[in-house]
């Protein structure tokens, strides 16, 4: 668990990738709209969705002749409550 909320937590240290998850959770978007909506190339743009996708942050489906990218809303959720067990954890030496 810790192993991938790390890969997790590496993939959302990146602005553009930040801002890509914000956009997707508004819907489901195309790279076409994505890349109008970033100050970055389309190789560029590639490399983030691929790092978000390895850490299951998005997925995406075929429409046509484009590729449709979506919030894995679970794993965000996972996250959340990963976060949220922080405040359970006590300390477990006195300093």
């Amino acid at each position: 668990m810790k192993q991938e909320m790390a890969k997790v937590f590496k993939a959302l240290s990146d602005e553009n990738r930040l801002y890509i998850i914000e956009l997707l959770l508004k819907g489901e978007l195309c790279g076409c709209v994505l890349i109008d909506k970033l100050d970055i190339q389309q190789p560029t743009l590639s490399y983030h969705l691929r790092i978000l996708k390895e850490a299951n942050l998005t997925t995406s489906y075929r429409e046509g002749n484009r590729i449709m990218y979506v919030v894995n809303k679970d794993v965000l959720n996972e996250v959340k409550a990963f976060i949220d067990a922080f405040d359970h954890v006590e300390a477990s030496c006195n300093l």
